[in-house]
C-alpha cells in the first residue's frame, strides 16, 4: 500500500534524533528480558491490570462506555454484559486475550484480520467478519453528535478487497528486505487506517493488530502496560498525527513522519513506566509500593490520589494509582466519591 511502497519506503529519511529514538526502544526491548524471571507475580498483576485498561480505554476511544466496575466485572468474566455497550467490551476482551496468548504466531493474514472484526461483535448477533459493504468516511464530530467535518475519505468499498491483499504483500515484502519492524508496523497501521476496511470497528481492530505485531518482533511491553489507554490519554495527539499522515495518501505524497513519531513516543512511555512500575514494585522493605500503603493507612477521613501523591514524594501517579486499585481488590478501601476528584476511604 501507499506508505509500505518499495519507492516510498526508500524515500524515507530520518534525522539522528529518530535515529537515536528507534536505537532507545531497541535497548527498552533488550532490557525487558531482565524482569521477566525475576518478578513473575509483579508481571501477573501489571498483566491484568493492562486488560481491564485496554479494554475500557480502546472502547472508550470510540464512544463506547460503561461503569468502571461493570467493566471490570466483564473482563474477569464475573459480569454477563447486558447492553451494546458491555457486549463490545466483552468482545474486545476477548479479542484481546487471543492476541497475549497467541498473538506471536497468528499469521497476518485477510482471515486474521476478520476473525478479529468477528470477535468485536460475537456477543451481538451482528454478521461482523466481513469488509465494509458501503463507503465510508473519518469524521471530526460535535458534542451533540453532529458532523463537524471530514477528516478523510477512506479507501472505497468496491476497491477494499484488492487495497487489503495489497497491504498484507507490501507489508511481507517490506520485512523480507529486513525493513526495521518499529517502522513498518506503525506503517501498515497507517495504511490500515487509511483503507478502513470495516463498516465499524476499525480504530479497535488496528490496536489488536498492533500488538499482535509487536509481539511478532519481541515488544513485549504491550503486555504489561496498556498501549491503548496511552492511545486515549493522548487521544489529541492520536487523532491529529493520524490526519497530518493521511493528507494526500491516496496520490502517495503523504507525510508519515508525524504518525512515526507519536507511535514511538507511545513506545517509549511504555517501556519507562513498565521498568518504573516493576522496579518499585519488586523492591523489598522500604519500597514505595510500601510507603503508599503506609500512606493510605495513616489516613483518617478521605483521601485522592493527590493526597497520597503529597505524602509520598517522588511517587509517580500511576505507581499511585497502580497500589490504590491493588488495596481496593483485596477490600481494604473503596470509593467514596467518583469523578475527576474522586475520594477513597479505608474500610475499617
Amino acid at each position: 500500500m501507499k506508505s509500505l511502497n518499495p519507492t516510498y519506503l526508500k524515500g524515507l529519511k530520518f534525522t539522528e534524533a529518530q535515529i537515536s529514538t528507534l536505537k532507545m526502544i531497541g535497548e527498552y526491548k533488550g532490557k525487558q528480558a531482565l524482569f521477566f524471571h525475576q518478578t513473575p507475580e509483579v508481571l501477573n498483576s501489571l498483566k491484568q491490570l493492562a486488560i481491564i485498561e485496554s479494554s475500557e480505554s480502546s472502547n472508550r476511544l470510540e464512544g463506547i462506555t460503561a461503569p468502571h466496575k461493570r467493566i471490570e466485572g466483564i473482563i474477569v468474566k464475573k459480569t454477563e454484559p447486558r447492553n451494546r455497550s458491555e457486549q463490545e467490551i466483552a468482545g474486545y476482551r476477548d479479542a484481546l486475550n487471543l492476541i497475549h496468548e497467541s498473538g506471536q504466531y497468528m499469521v497476518l493474514s485477510i482471515n486474521v484480520l476478520l476473525q478479529l472484526h468477528s470477535m468485536l461483535y460475537r456477543y451481538m448477533g451482528i454478521n461482523a467478519g466481513s469488509w465494509k459493504l458501503s463507503d465510508n468516511e473519518i469524521v471530526e464530530k460535535n458534542p451533540d453528535g453532529t458532523i463537524k467535518r471530514i477528516r478523510f475519505n477512506p479507501v472505497s468499498a468496491f476497491a477494499t478487497p484488492k487495497a487489503m491483499k495489497e497491504l498484507i504483500s507490501t507489508y511481507d515484502l517490506a520485512i523480507k528486505d529486513n525493513k526495521e519492524p518499529a517502522v513498518i508496523i506503525p506503517l501498515l497501521i497507517l495504511d490500515f487506517l487509511c483503507i478502513h476496511p470495516f463498516s465499524d470497528g476499525n480504530g479497535r481492530v488496528s490496536r489488536l493488530l498492533t500488538l499482535m505485531l509487536l509481539y511478532h518482533y519481541g515488544y513485549e511491553v504491550g503486555r504489561y502496560i496498556s498501549l491503548e489507554r496511552i492511545f486515549e490519554e493522548s487521544k489529541e495527539t492520536y487523532y491529529e498525527t493520524l490526519e497530518r499522515s493521511s493528507y494526500k495518501w491516496h496520490e502517495g505524497k503523504h507525510d508519515v513522519m508525524p504518525w512515526l513519531n507519536y507511535f514511538w513516543g507511545v513506545l517509549l512511555r511504555a517501556y519507562r513506566e513498565f521498568e518504573e512500575r516493576v522496579g518499585e514494585i519488586r523492591t523489598g522493605k522500604g519500597s514505595k509500593t510500601k510507603q503508599i500503603r503506609q500512606a493510605v493507612d495513616r489516613r483518617i477521613g478521605p483521601f485522592s490520589i493527590s493526597d497520597i501523591e503529597q505524602d509520598c514524594a517522588g511517587t509517580s501517579r500511576d505507581m499511585v494509582r497502580l497500589v490504590l486499585r491493588q488495596l481496593r481488590d483485596e477490600g481494604v478501601i473503596s470509593v467514596s466519591s467518583k469523578g475527576r476528584n474522586a475520594k477513597w476511604i479505608i474500610k475499617r
